[in-house]
């Protein structure tokens, strides 16, 4: 009976982490440009310390255009990384060398933590909203 009884608790408190971490998903958003975005967070320790800062305030990151597929800003500070060799897509955002956030319009190849996705946007309005130039990029939480 004690075993059920813990064994109880103990899935209770999992499915309560759980939960947490996937609502977490739906309160992040990033903003380009005047234009936000909703985004779909991976689960990872980077991600977790990012939505600790974002509950503090919100993140602004001066972006510049690199090779003409992404835009890149430092953080200001830094996140832990599990990096990864992966193909990007318009829309994912990841960290580079712990302390920088890149958000790609076009596909790229190299080793990042994926940090996550834009939700409710398509390739050709990325491109249209991160365009040329500099952009500032506002993490928050909804």
């Amino acid at each position: 009976m004690i075993n059920r009884k813990i064994l109880f608790i103990f899935s209770m408190i999992f499915l309560m982490a759980v939960s947490s971490v996937y609502a977490e998903d739906d309160n992040v958003k990033i903003t380009v440009n005047n234009r936000t975005f909703d985004v779909e967070l991976e689960n990872n320790s980077a991600t977790a310390e990012l939505v600790k800062k974002l509950s503090e305030s919100n993140i602004t990151i001066d972006a510049k255009d690199y090779g003409n597929f992404e835009k890149v800003g430092d953080l200001g500070f830094s996140l832990p990384t599990s990096d990864e060799s992966i193909e990007t897509s318009p829309g994912d955002i990841v960290l580079y060398q712990s302390n920088q956030i890149s958000l790609f319009y076009e596909s790229h190849s190299w080793d990042y933590t994926k940090i996550g996705k834009i939700k409710n946007a398509t390739a050709e309005e990325l491109a249209e909203v991160l365009g040329s130039g500099d952009v500032e990029i506002v993490l928050s939480l909804k």
